[in-house]
């Protein structure tokens, strides 16, 4: 892992479909994009922030996650979900995480990730590499 600079940012933008819904994961009658759905989002953008910083056959995974759900947003809203670098401890990064629908803030907390050798890792859990 090279290092990784804190305030490091990446922002990852997603139209949301009926597949994010709470109704689609089993809330019925709920036609706004999930909380886990919207922590997904939050994860991902947190990996694609650090990812030009690893190394060939590292990945990262998560570790933690402390967010805040505030407001709702109907399925076909364009989300963006942001990742900023706030600590690096190690192969241990931590981020402040956010999103929002236009000016709405949606969800915002803290996450944290672990860097690890994909191989090793799955290893440890009786899983091989896939090609």
């Amino acid at each position: 892992m090279k290092p990784v600079p804190t305030g490091t940012t990446y922002v990852h933008r997603v139209e949301t479909t009926h597949a994010h819904t709470a109704d689609a994961i089993g809330n019925k009658g709920v036609r706004v994009v999930a909380t886990p759905v919207l922590i997904g989002f939050l994860e991902t953008a947190a990996l694609e922030c650090i990812k030009p910083f690893l190394d060939e056959g590292e990945s990262s995974v998560g570790t933690f996650v402390n967010v805040r759900h505030l407001a709702a947003v109907p399925e076909g809203a364009f989300v963006e979900a942001a990742a900023s670098v706030t600590a690096v401890k190690g192969r241990q990064i931590e981020f402040a995480v956010s999103a929002k629908w236009n000016d709405k803030l949606l969800m915002e907390g803290a996450h944290g990730r672990a860097v690890v050798t994909l191989a090793r890792f799955l290893e440890r859990l009786g899983l091989k590499l896939s090609a």
